[in-house]
């Protein structure tokens, strides 16, 4: 394991104990973060397969459309974005005036099943309703992810500040942003052996409203608190200068390529194999139990990991221990072979064995959720030190489209496979045949990692680290501190002062 002698940030400068961001804000932080997961998004291929029942070559060319949809509209989002200069920010504006319609977007997608009730997989005018409702929140949701990323780039200029705010925003969300897929997890269990006497299409529709409504409330109360604290150059960046900036930021690239590369991977998802072979999406929950308090746990580890070890060591535990274990499940699960005598069909052969891979894979929990968020913004940070201005509509487009470009082609040959494996949509929990239960494990075990590999490569090579970290960052806030005395100053004589952030 790679280790830094005097860790990954050893000067002073870095190690200062001053906080930008006030406790009213923190807490607005800590909101947002619950809201992105508050949600019923696990289940929402079932709410396809099971209540929407929308067919899967339909469902493959949905994805079609919406990768050339994708190419379209985030080609100039990222520069609309960047050329953004408002007296609110230069990405608020765009978070506050997207909240209502994107929460009105979400809550017809999960009403879907009001509007068509009773209708077939092939249902013409259900797939063109869904189709226009897919490409509007993709348009919506580009531009607010972009406004999102560069938001949370710019509400710190200091590293510590920031790490701060994503290691307390994901310890205490993690307290509470599960509840709505636990809950709805239970809720499935309970309709589909039929302990209680609800459809499950109301189940989905009161839970998916619920839960958007509530995680919209959030994320509009910190888009209407929070501050941009990073200074912007008056003049944007021309629209070549900013792709420049993305080639010639190299942290950018590799976490770029390894997304691209990892995109590849196929997954019939684990709640698809808990359902269809084990008969049970509450196992999930069960499973996570002692995970629970090791996850939680692991965050006190990150500072102290973060001074050890390098971003590049850290960046390979958190993002690929997880593959490792699988392989171990994988192997387990064979034993048997595929049939009925199989341990991948059993639960008292499974749950132990998904326990024991959950507990130790979130010893590293922390990890994961901290480094990479930190590493994107340390990327934006990289930009604004090599070329005096900031990028971040441009960056997080180019990167965003990269992985979804692969991302959507792998959602596009996955309803295919799905068909080819077998499975029938509808069909009673447990009764897909053996060969296509055992297909589903594959899909949720070995075939991902498999498909996936070449993600790991573009990780060896990222270097900003180290020495070279600590000398971006003193350069970087000594910039800064002069800039923001030279815009005091030519406030104070009453001139209008032109600023870089160099």
């Amino acid at each position: 394991m790679e280790t830094m002698s005097n860790g990954d940030q050893g000067t002073k400068l870095v190690y200062q104990d001053r906080r930008y961001v006030g406790s009213k804000e923190t807490v607005a932080y800590v909101l947002f973060d619950v809201s992105k997961s508050f949600n019923i998004n696990l289940y929402s291929e079932r709410f396809i397969f099971d209540v929407l029942q929308i067919d899967f070559y339909y469902l493959a060319i949905v994805n079609f459309i919406n990768t050339i949809w994708d190419v379209v509209n985030d080609t100039f989002t990222g520069v609309i974005v960047d050329k953004t200069r408002t007296r609110w920010g230069k990405f608020r504006p765009y978070l506050l005036f997207l909240a209502v319609p994107g929460t009105l977007g979400t809550c017809i997608y999960w009403m879907m099943p009001l509007f068509f009730p009773n209708t077939g997989g092939m249902h013409l005018g259900k797939f063109l309703v869904w189709l226009f409702l897919a490409l509007a929140r993709e348009g919506g949701d580009t531009f607010r992810n972009v406004a999102t990323s560069g938001m949370l780039a710019t509400i710190t200029p200091h590293p510590v500040d920031r790490t701060r705010l994503i290691t307390k925003a994901n310890f205490f969300s993690g307290f509470i942003e599960k509840l709505p897929e636990i809950l709805m997890g239970l809720f499935i269990d309970l309709i589909n052996h039929n302990v209680v006497d609800v459809p499950l299409r109301t189940a989905y529709v009161s839970m998916g409203l619920f839960t958007t409504i509530s995680s919209g409330a959030m994320a509009f109360y910190f888009f209407f608190i929070t501050r941009e604290r990073v200074l912007q150059s008056v003049e944007a960046p021309k629209i070549m200068e900013g792709f420049r900036s993305i080639l010639n930021n190299k942290p950018v690239l590799l976490i770029t390529l390894s997304e691209f590369l990892g995109a590849f991977s196929i997954s019939a998802g684990m709640n698809n194999y808990l359902i269809d072979v084990l008969g049970s999406a509450s196992i999930k929950n069960i499973v996570g139990i002692p995970g629970g308090f090791v996850s939680n746990a692991s965050y006190a580890f990150v500072p102290w990991m973060r001074r050890k070890f390098s971003t590049r060591a850290l960046w390979l535990i958190g993002g690929n221990f997880h593959d490792l274990l699988n392989v171990g499940v994988f192997l387990l699960g064979s034993i048997g072979g595929v049939g009925p005598k199989g341990w991948y069909n059993h639960p008292r052969y499974m749950i132990p064995v998904l326990m024991a891979k959950e507990t130790i894979e979130m010893s590293v929990y922390g990890v994961r959720k901290v480094i990479p968020s930190e590493m994107y913004n340390e990327a934006m940070d990289y930009c604004e030190w090599k070329n005096g201005f900031r990028t971040e509509g441009m960056t997080s487009m180019a990167k965003g489209l990269a992985t979804k470009l692969v991302g959507t082609v792998s959602g596009t040959i996955k309803p295919i496979i799905m068909k080819k494996i077998g499975y029938e949509q509808g069909r009673a929990v447990g009764t897909q045949t053996d060969s296509t239960k055992y297909a589903l494990f594959a899909m949720t075990t070995i075939i991902p990692i498999v498909t996936g590999l070449l993600g790991i490569v573009p990780k060896f090579f990222y270097d900003l680290t180290g020495e070279k970290r600590e000398r971006m960052y003193e350069e970087l806030l000594a910039r800064r501190k002069e800039a923001q005395k030279t815009l005091s100053n030519g406030q104070a004589g009453g001139e209008s002062t032109s600023i870089d952030t160099n």
